[in-house]
Order: C-alpha cells, then structure tokens, then sequence
C-alpha cells in the first residue's frame, strides 16, 4: 500500500526524533526504563499473550516463522523484530505486515510525550530500542492482536523486551556476539540470554552448544519452566532440497508434521522450522496443529534478507550474516543447495565485529571478494577490510571498492559472460544495514 507524501513526512519526523535519541548500539543494562514507561502507559504489553524468542542466530527467522503459524491458525497477530532491513515500520507488523503508516503515527502520537517525562526522571534516558519496543507494544494492544511475537533485541535479562510475562519462550542457538555487552564465554552470554525464562515458563531450546546448554537448563530448572530441547522432544525428522526451497518432516510435541514445503534455503532454517512449529503448539495446548494450517503457514513465510535471492542472470542472494556463526550457516547452504561455478562476495562488515572470523567461514566457498562499506557510521572502513580479507584471501581475490552502489555493479558486470557456460553466483554479507542498502538499491536497478 503506497504511502501519502504528508504521513511519508510524518514517519521520517518520528524516524528523525527517535533516532535523536540513544542509539541500538549503546545500552545501559537495566529493564528499569522501560518498566516504568510501560507502567506510565497502562502496561499495554499485558494486554495480550506473547512468545518471546531469544538468543544469537536465527530470531528473526524464527519469529517469522512463529507469526506466520498462528496467523495461519486465525489469530490476528503483532510483531516485534530487529533491526530493520529497509523501513522502521518493519520491526512492528501486524497480521505478517509492516505496521500501516498512519497506525504507526498514531501510536507514537499518543505515546511520545511519555517517553520525556521517563526521560526527566532517570539519569539516561528512552533510548531508541526502548521508544520502539514500547511503541510495538501499545500498537498491539491499539490493533488489538490475538498474540504477539517479541524478539530479543539483544542478550535477554535486561532487554527492553523483557518486561513481557511471555506464555512460551524460545531460545535459538547462542554464539559469540556482542560480546562487550554480553561476555567473552558461551556460559556468560548463556547466562545473560537466559534471563528471559520466567518462572513456571515454557522453554523451547534450539539446539545449543553444551556450554550454553548447561547455563539455560540449569536456569529453567531454578525457576521451575518447563523446557523442551531439539533433537531430544521434538526435531527435523527429514529434509531434502527442493526447488525454491526445502521439503521438511517434524517431529513435534503431539504429532508428526510430513511434507512441509519451506521457501527458504539452508539446513538451519529448517531446524528454525522446527523450533517456530513446537512454540506455536505449547501456545495452543495439548492437542496437534491442523496439518494444512502448519503447511500454509510454512509455505507463505518469507525471511528478507536471509539467504534471500532477489535477481537471477546473475543470481543475487542477500544474507545478512554478520559473526563467525552465521557466515558458517550462509557457507553450509551454498555448498549444499546451491551449484555455482563461481561465487564473488560483497562484504561490508561493522567495525565492532569479528571479520576475521567471518572472512575466515566465507574464504572456502568465495572465489573472489569485494570489499566495500554501508552508510552506517559504525562501518569498518573498506580500506581496512581489503588488509584483513587480503591476508585471509590473498591479494589477488580482493578488490576495495568504497561506495557500495558502485561494488555492486562491479560485481554484477563481472558475473555477465555471455559467452560462457559457467555460472556465477553474487553474495552480499557482513551486517544487516549493508544488506539491507543493497536490497533497496537493487530493487530499483532491476526494477527499470
């Protein structure tokens, strides 16, 4: 639905003075502020029954994944993700959608005087996540939804989110990530990630590495949630790639789920599958999901930005990948499901994240790499990265080129041969903001 010039206007205002304010990247561990805004706000984040989805790889997909069962099922649903990929309006979606304009303007309407008056009353104030997170929570509640579907935004115990009484809780996998925040030990991180299992929760546990596997138990077992562990109570039976796709068989909680068609490529979203369909039937009770309803649901999930292929001749795929962890999942699936006789990367990675090990994941399926940055002021600078992938890859299969417009076209130039048989497949990796860029400029290059 296109959007009028003047609430355009209205939504880069908001977008502008919420940006104004402390941005994602920099927290004061603490739910304080946020429980006091949602308290000045009537709580609107207990007005309906939500499933909480945390850890380090694999929540967006996941809470996709999750709002698209329980849409399927008939529920009108709200959902919380980030970051975004292109507009802000996609970290709230209502009924699989991004938030309408004018709803997301009324709800900050009604909302942003609040966030002064927190501000005035605690030494930091309303950061941007929290503006957002409470902003999420009084539009569902305004809509009104069924159920919402709140991802973590970052680590758990003091995330903004955390101030909902979630009926189920998931955990997908925990790797190293923000680790100046959350620590340098799977056990810390786990610790921290943990703090969304509430006490007498329902937990579904993604398949973790023992460390953290330990830390998570060990909490359920103190607050008394119950958990459910991948691989143990429920997991993907089968799989086998298919076109546009893959077809999956769950083993659930109540039921086996055979031929489930997933548009999404790779071994771990079909295990994201497994986890999303095992939340959504703890959020129902005790009896199987309509097999047709799991497979409508499935079948309509989309993941922006996740292994996405947004052109073919060349084939472009987006994949927001931006640690060590998920630039392995992105290596396992085109070894696995895709056939390129080469692959040339575009990669732009934040300056506070692990390249080398990102570089490192990307190096054996990459032929050739170039280097560039997004527009974020966080941005390793391309000059910077050209010496870390130089030393990974060897100078001969790096190119730097700044602007990341012009490393896409440089890429998609060097993928046409039109006298030749072999295939060349484009990836763009290394944060979300460089991928998100892209896809918008792509959209309209391929568009004329």
């Amino acid at each position: 639905m296109s959007i009028s010039l003047e609430d355009q206007e209205r939504l880069d205002a908001i977008e502008t003075a919420l940006l104004a304010r402390w941005p994602e990247t920099r927290i004061a561990p603490s739910t304080l502020r946020i429980a006091a805004l949602v308290d000045i706000l009537g709580s609107p984040q207990l007005t309906y029954p939500t499933i909480h989805v945390g850890g380090t790889n694999g929540k967006t997909t996941t809470s996709r994944m999750i709002d698209a069962l329980l849409f399927a099922h008939g529920l009108r649903t709200g959902r919380f993700t980030s970051p975004h990929l292109e507009t802000f309006r996609e970290r709230i979606a209502i009924n699989g959608q991004p938030i309408e304009a004018k709803d997301l303007i009324f709800a900050y309407n009604d909302i942003a005087a609040y966030f002064d008056l927190i501000d005035s009353k605690f030494e930091h104030p309303i950061s941007f996540f929290e503006a957002v997170t409470a902003l999420g929570f009084a539009a569902f509640a305004e809509h009104p939804v069924d159920v919402a579907v709140i991802e973590v935004g970052m680590g758990g115990e003091w995330d903004a989110t955390n101030v909902i009484h979630a009926d189920v809780s998931v955990i997908m996998p925990i790797g190293f990530d923000h680790m100046e925040y959350l620590g340098y030990t799977l056990h810390d991180i786990a610790a921290t990630k943990a703090g969304i299992i509430k006490e007498g929760g329902f937990i579904v546990l993604a398949q973790q590495e023992p460390e953290a596997a330990k830390e998570l138990i060990r909490k359920a077992a103190e607050v008394g949630a119950d958990v459910v562990r991948e691989g143990i109570e429920f997991s993907v039976e089968s799989r086998s790639v298919a076109v546009g796709g893959q077809l999956i068989t769950i083993v659930g909680l109540h039921d086996t789920y055979p031929d489930i068609f997933l548009p999404l490529h790779g071994k771990h979203q079909g295990a994201n599958a497994a986890a999303a369909l095992v939340a959504v039937e703890a959020f129902f009770g005790d009896q199987p999901l309509d097999i047709e309803a799991v497979r409508a649901g499935f079948a309509a999930v989309t993941s922006p930005g996740r292994c996405e292929i947004v052109h073919r001749d060349p084939t472009i795929i987006l994949d927001a990948a931006h640690n060590p962890h998920g630039a392995k999942a992105l290596t396992e699936t085109l070894t696995n499901e895709f056939n390129f006789d080469e692959i040339v990367a575009v990669v732009g990675i934040f300056a506070d994240k692990d390249a080398v090990g990102i570089l490192m994941e990307l190096e054996p399926v990459v032929d050739h790499v170039i280097v560039t940055q997004s527009s974020s002021e966080r941005a390793m600078p391309s000059k910077e990265l050209e010496k870390i992938a130089s030393t990974i890859f060897g100078t001969d299969r790096v190119f730097e080129v700044t602007n990341l417009k012009s490393a896409l076209d440089r890429a998609i130039t060097n993928a046409r041969r039109p006298l030749s048989d072999e295939s060349v497949g484009i990836i763009v990796t290394g944060s979300v903001v460089t991928v998100g860029e892209a896809r918008s400029y792509l959209r309209k290059k391929f568009a004329q």
